[in-house]
């Protein structure tokens, strides 16, 4: 047999069974018993009620994983890949548009295999539990958007990818990468004027205490913004969130407008503390240098399994192309993939920490960060986050810490003098 689907047949079983065990573990470590922490913050039933939410998407998510896995095996063995490049082909068109149009049969068919399992999780299981409030309308307007969005945006991207790939020798790898990077700089640029918009409502913050108490608290920390706004973020769910978007003088705060409702005024103040603190702390151009880095990193090691005879055989292709390499290269880089997740969410979580703590130093968090715990309880209860769980789950899929750590180290940070 073929070493390269071999080696990629193993790729997907051990993944899908690190998920399973991940799974596993995490729900054994649900605990019955609530944390002091939150005694008063949670009753017995809600309490129980977040745990069941808890099984019931971690159930859901393993469905889905084996649908994905008997999918994909299936599709691999059974020659998928080269039927969908034989459509592509029959169009005659040159090698980049048929690399578009291949790309995009398989989007298409990944689209509507997990299209059932997204209306599932929205209309089944967030209704369930109280969360969702999208209809069905928006979510078929969302998917529509989605795809558009993707076409207009990466379209362009992948072809020129194939482009220098095909015309740039031996460097085209790193013609590759500046390209990439520029597209992420410019979408970055968009996203809060353009892209944003397309989805939700912003709203600048009516005048009032509120945005008084952000405005003094980002003038004392000599924070320029351009704006604060509210999002029409309940017209999907109720879950709440904050966020920065845009760059240097452009900066704007944006507060979902369910953050409003479930949060007293300094309690939001001491979000907007932490967010902040990532800017002041230089996370996020740390984060995006990241990132630059291992995308420079893997379109290296693609460019050295381009049109590699032995990996096209692995799935059945009986042409080889650039446009088919780059797909079947990320099976080959889903094991570096996962090594790389689990680094960047131990920085990731070690900027929060970080975070955390200047928004308490800074006064922003209320004495001693109880404003900014405060907060932290009541978005995790009106979330149903599971506050018990696996060290191994968090290392693979948290990008934050698990709330009852979040809320220690605020404590340790009250209890040490200021530096």
């Amino acid at each position: 047999m073929n070493g390269y689907l071999i080696f990629i047949l193993a790729i997907l079983l051990l993944g899908y069974l690190l998920e399973l065990t991940v799974a596993l573990l995490n729900l054994r470590s649900l605990n019955p018993v609530l944390p002091d922490e939150f005694a008063g913050v949670y009753d017995r039933d809600k309490y129980a009620r977040s745990q069941e939410y808890t099984r019931v998407n971690t159930r859901f998510s393993l469905v889905q994983s084996t649908v994905g896995l008997l999918a994909t095996l299936t599709f691999i063995l059974a020659g998928g890949f080269n039927l969908v490049d034989v459509a592509a082909r029959s169009f005659g068109f040159s090698s980049i548009p048929t690399g578009l149009a291949f790309t995009g049969m398989l989007a298409v068919l990944a689209g509507l295999l997990n299209l059932p399992f997204s209306a599932y999780s929205t209309f089944v299981i967030e209704q369930r539990f109280g969360f969702n409030t999208t209809t069905v309308a928006t979510f078929l307007l969302d998917t529509v958007k989605g795809v558009l969005l993707g076409v207009l945006l990466g379209g362009p991207l992948l072809a020129a990818i194939l482009w220098f790939f095909e015309t740039s020798g031996p460097q085209a790898w790193l013609y590759c990468w500046v390209a990439a990077v520029a597209f992420i700089l410019v979408v970055q640029f968009l996203a809060p004027v353009v892209i944003m918009p397309l989805f939700n409502k912003f709203t600048p913050l009516a005048e009032g205490e509120l945005k008084e108490a952000i405005t003094r608290y980002a003038a004392a920390q000599r924070f320029a913004i351009q704006g604060i706004y509210t999002m029409d973020g309940s017209k999907r769910s109720t879950r709440a969130n904050a966020f920065f978007t845009g760059f240097g003088r452009f900066r704007r705060i944006v507060f979902f407008d369910t953050l409003m409702k479930q949060l007293a005024a300094n309690e939001i103040v001491a979000v907007l503390a932490h967010e902040m603190g990532h800017y002041k702390l230089k996370h996020i151009p740390t984060m995006m240098a990241l990132s630059v880095a291992q995308m420079g990193i893997m379109f290296f090691i693609l460019s050295r399994f381009l049109e590699n005879p032995g990996l096209f055989a692995a799935f059945g292709m009986e042409q080889v192309s650039i446009y088919a390499s780059l797909v079947f290269f990320g099976f080959l880089y889903s094991p570096i993939s996962t090594i790389l997740a689990i680094g960047f969410n131990a920085f990731s979580r070690r900027n929060e920490y970080q975070a955390d703590r200047f928004a308490a130093r800074t006064g922003g968090a209320g004495v001693g960060g109880e404003h900014l715990i405060g907060g932290l309880k009541r978005l995790s209860v009106s979330n149903l986050s599971n506050l018990t769980p696996h060290p191994l789950h968090v290392a693979l899929n948290y990008s934050h810490p698990p709330i009852l750590a979040r809320i220690e180290a605020l404590r340790r940070t009250a209890a040490q003098p200021d530096r």
